[in-house]
């Protein structure tokens, strides 16, 4: 028996209100397109679902009537594919999980910071090698967030995740940033990558 949240409906987990909230653009998407607008914008703030994750959920939002979906011909004479849109039940369901789902802190997962709390562990060099290539990570997500914003601009569909995109650039710009200011205490401090180790 699937759960239910307090109020009758059915519990998705955090991949499910993800599709659904894609779908909530009112665009009817196939899987493939739902893994795209998800690469085009989840991917900055949570993470992007694999294709597996997309289907299934699609699959368990198909069985509690918040999607429907129907086949499509392509033009180009391949297989048929299968198309998915909200239904106004999942509407309700998502607009209800916006309005009145905790705002509960991000889970922080910072994997080259906790590597750098090993720098008693690591050899020369390799302490600031994590650093520059997060920092170099960070930059190529704040140009890609900003090209996205700039490319959505003129989408009143997408006022709001173009928002979000404007909060991602700023995010790893801070994130750039911060790996600079590491590298700089690296060297103060000495030791691994730092150019006062003796």
């Amino acid at each position: 028996m699937a759960r239910e949240e307090s109020d009758g409906r059915p519990a998705l987990p955090a991949t499910g209100w993800a599709v659904l909230g894609l779908l909530s653009f009112g665009e009817e998407l196939s899987g493939y397109d739902l893994k795209k607008w998800a690469d085009y914008s989840l991917r900055f703030i949570y993470w992007s679902p694999s294709f597996s994750q997309i289907y299934g959920e699609l699959k368990r939002l198909e069985s509690v009537g918040y999607v429907a979906s129907r086949q499509v011909a392509q033009e180009t004479g391949s297989r048929d594919k299968r198309v998915y849109t909200i239904t106004d039940e999942g509407m309700d369901a998502v607009r209800t999980w916006a309005r009145t789902a905790p705002v509960d802190p991000p889970v922080l997962k910072h994997n080259p910071m906790m590597r750098l709390w090993l720098g008693h562990l690591l050899e020369a060099e390799q302490a600031r090698d994590v650093l520059e290539r997060h920092r170099a990570y960070a930059e190529t997500m704040r140009e890609q967030a900003e090209a996205d914003a700039r490319d959505s601009a003129g989408e009143p569909a997408w006022r709001y995740p173009q928002l979000m995109l404007r909060w991602a650039e700023r995010y790893y710009a801070a994130e750039r940033d911060l790996a600079d200011g590491m590298l700089k205490d690296l060297r103060e401090l000495g030791g691994p990558g730092g150019e006062q180790a003796e």
